[in-house]
């Protein structure tokens, strides 16, 4: 899938969970890093040193700051309009990012952030880029109008949430594929499917999030 191939790929440290698994250092081999505010812890644990921390570090230890003194960081006050995560994307977009993987994106305590990066990516990935977000235990990833293949792990669990009625939708490779599928807004029927191996999705129409757990048996 070409995820080592450039320094093309910016990955976003955001303070949400992470737990860091095999996957997930093969998925950020060759990137770049930009930390938002907290999620420089991560960066101890990826054992990375990003090239730019951005926040008003409203909620960061000195501890971890002392940590890293090197690293450049671009202060922003508590009262402005974007979030760190948006900032940090920006400026990853001005340094040439085409791929943009978000760590910490997903779970943790403020579901009002974890469904803004959701809506955040889908918006990204309107504008062409190439979006992944993940947790370690659980990754999305923006699905359009066209096709789209995930390297998934066979019998691995994962979910399709539409974020508008969906039309012409093929899953092929799952244990319950579909067709030139119509699903209407709000439905469950895409939830809780199986990987057979890659899975391959098309859609006509829409806009949706493909949300899979790689690590995950237990649809098996």
């Amino acid at each position: 899938m070409g995820m080592r191939m450039n320094q093309a790929t910016f990955t976003i440290l955001l303070g949400g969970n992470l737990v860091v698994t095999d996957r997930l250092r093969a998925q950020l081999e060759g990137c770049r890093f930009i930390a938002a505010d907290s999620g420089m812890r991560h960066a101890q644990v990826l054992d990375v040193v990003p090239e730019l921390w951005v926040g008003d570090f409203d909620s960061t230890d000195a501890a971890l700051a002392a940590r890293f003194p090197e690293v450049e960081r671009k202060d922003f006050p508590p009262a402005k309009n974007e979030t760190d995560g948006e900032i940090a994307t920006a400026e990853a977009i001005g340094r040439g990012a085409t791929r943009l993987i978000f760590v910490g994106a997903l779970g943790g305590e403020r579901s009002d952030h974890a469904l803004q990066h959701l809506l955040y990516a889908i918006s990204l990935a309107e504008r062409g880029f190439d979006i992944l977000l993940t947790s370690g235990e659980e990754e999305a990833v923006p699905l359009l109008k066209g096709e789209k293949t995930l390297d998934l792990p066979k019998r691995s669990l994962f979910s399709i949430l539409g974020f508008s009625p969906l039309e012409g939708l093929d899953i092929l490779g799952a244990r319950y594929p579909l067709k030139d599928f119509s699903l209407p807004f709000g439905s469950s029927r895409t939830v809780s499917n199986v990987a057979e191996g890659p899975v391959t999705f098309h859609l006509r129409e829409g806009r949706a999030m493909i949300l899979a757990r790689p690590h995950d048996f237990s649809g098996a």
